[in-house]
This record gives C-alpha cells, sequence and structure tokens, in this order.
C-alpha cells in the first residue's frame, strides 16, 4: 500500500511541475501590446474661468485594443496665461478667457487638443461708452468695448461676444478691431440712430449701446 502511495504522489508530483513548466511556456508566446497612438480626452476640452478639468490620455494599441493611459503623461500649454495644465496630473485651470493648445507626450507619442476658456454666471453685460456719434464723412471709426458682470468680477467680452446692429444696413459695418469692436460708416450712410448690442454664449443677458451716425 506505501508504494502505491508513493507512486501516486510522484506522478502528482510530476504532474504538477509539467503543469508550472506549461505554464511558464504559455506566458511567453504573450507579449504586452506596443502602445501605437493617443488621443487626449475630452477631445475638446471646455471649462469655466476660474474652474478647473481632469483631461485624460487613452491609448490605442497593436492588438486593436484601447485603454486609458495612467502614467507616465507629461502635459503642456501653449498658452499658460489662458489655460495653464499641470505638467504631471493633467489638471487644466480656467485662467482667462480665449484658448489654447493642449499637448500630451506619452511613450514617444504626442497628441494635442484646441481648449476652450468661456465664462459662466454672467448677471450683466456693459457695453463702453453707451452712446456714440459716427460720423459718415469724416471717416473715423466709432470704438466700443464690452465687459460681462460674472461671479462678481468683470471679464472684458469685447473678442468674444456676438456683436448686433440694429436696423441692418450696409452702410454701417462693425467689427473686431483689437481691443475694440469698431464701427464705421460709409459716406453714403442714411444719418439715424442705430442700437448696438453685444451677447455672449450661454446667456440671454444683452448689453446696449446707442450709436448715432451722423451725415452733414
Amino acid at each position: 500500500m506505501s508504494s502505491t502511495n508513493s507512486k501516486l504522489r510522484l506522478i502528482a508530483a510530476f504532474a504538477a511541475l509539467a503543469t508550472l513548466a506549461l505554464a511558464v511556456s504559455c506566458r511567453g508566446f504573450f507579449v504586452n501590446p506596443t502602445l501605437t497612438s493617443i488621443a487626449i480626452s475630452p477631445t475638446t476640452p471646455q471649462v469655466a474661468v476660474n474652474t478647473t478639468l481632469t483631461l485624460q490620455v487613452f491609448g490605442t494599441y497593436d492588438d486593436g485594443s484601447r485603454n486609458q493611459v495612467k502614467s507616465g503623461i507629461s502635459w503642456s500649454s501653449d498658452t499658460p496665461s489662458v489655460a495653464p495644465i499641470d505638467p504631471n496630473t493633467g489638471i487644466m485651470t480656467g485662467l482667462a478667457l480665449g484658448s489654447a493648445t493642449i499637448t500630451a507626450d506619452a511613450e514617444g507619442l504626442s497628441a494635442t487638443a484646441n481648449a476652450t476658456v468661456y465664462l459662466s454666471g454672467i448677471t450683466a453685460i456693459t457695453i463702453t461708452p453707451n452712446t456714440k456719434t459716427l460720423s459718415a464723412t469724416s471717416g473715423s471709426p466709432a470704438d466700443f468695448t464690452a465687459s460681462a458682470t460674472a461671479n462678481g468680477s468683470q471679464q472684458d467680452i469685447t473678442e468674444t461676444a456676438s456683436w448686433n446692429l440694429t436696423p441692418t444696413t450696409t452702410d454701417v459695418t462693425c467689427t473686431y478691431v483689437a481691443p475694440y469692436e469698431e464701427c464705421t460708416a460709409d459716406s453714403s450712410a442714411i444719418a439715424q440712430s442705430y442700437t448696438l448690442t453685444a451677447s455672449y454664449p450661454g446667456t440671454t443677458i444683452v448689453g446696449t449701446a446707442t450709436l448715432t451716425v451722423t451725415n452733414p
């Protein structure tokens, strides 16, 4: 009986060794997939002024799989005055209105995303000056700026605001010429008053000013 038990134990031991050897051998055939490309998520990040947003990186591998890359990432912003980003954590801060190109580097690969910093919590929009006279014959423009009151602070939105002039006319045009919204009148413009408005995406609040065109 003891001889039989010994043989069984020996067989079991050889079987265990064979199983272990097979497992080790099989593992040798499996190679970790290689990262072939990366992408930033979200693809077009947006963050409000004075808030933060954490960006992520997802990678595509040579076996067709796609997974989040969680380590070895280096972040940078080409406009840190607008949207700085922590180089290690990917936390982006909305510092000022505008846009910035965010870059992520990982394992020798790079990805970029165009980030936008917007304004939230707007309670008022003001156009300065609120009245202006424009001569159709002088050739001098009438310049305006717009600011928004948001979360207790003032933000210049002249460039990012949507401007509109009523009644509509082709004789008087207003376009952004940094740092102003610049209105000009053709020599044939009719003498009358116009309402200039400035609005901002995401809010129904509108700022107004009066533009009076003269043509002596």
